[in-house]
């Protein structure tokens, strides 16, 4: 079986519920995740829109998940680090947590949630960049995968 990646609100390529977005609660989405690779000892965590008109877009860096997770509930607060040792990175407004898609009126993006397992935890600080984890993880990662939803924001959609 491979590393597989998948939300109970949203299928692969399917639609992300306004819930999660700017348009909605800006909540993150519940994740799940399977086929852990053996050897494993954290996750972390990239969420970004690659159809943003000023280049790529991060919504949610989260790493050194522990292993022992097998997904992450509704609605992670932004705290610098969680309960579980879990650290937010910087997404790309320069804040700590999950920022929901909010695409212009009328466009479709693409929102790539792509799960690392890594064969150790990572002795980085919280509010590192995507880059800065990215360089972190580099040679330790076992195994990746991916989860796609696309979001279309509607006009006269109540915004919050």
């Amino acid at each position: 079986m491979a590393f597989k990646l998948i939300s109970p609100v949203f299928r692969e390529g399917g639609t992300i519920t306004s819930k999660y977005t700017c348009q909605g609660q800006d909540l993150s989405p519940p994740l799940t995740w399977s086929d852990i690779p053996s050897g494993c000892k954290s996750f972390a965590l990239i969420v970004e829109d690659p159809d943003a008109s000023s280049g790529t877009m991060v919504h949610w860096v989260l790493y050194n998940i522990p292993s022992e997770a097998c997904g992450l509930r509704e609605g992670i607060l932004p705290h610098a680090e969680l309960a579980d040792k879990s650290r937010h990175g910087k997404n790309g407004i320069g804040e700590l947590g999950y920022v929901g898609p909010c695409p212009p009126i009328g466009s479709t993006h693409r929102y790539v949630f792509k799960l690392y397992a890594l064969y150790e935890v990572l002795e980085l600080p919280a509010g590192a960049t995507k880059e800065r984890l990215l360089r972190a993880m580099k040679g330790h990662i076992l195994a990746e995968t991916e989860l796609v939803g696309r979001y279309c924001a509607k006009a006269g959609a109540d915004a919050l």
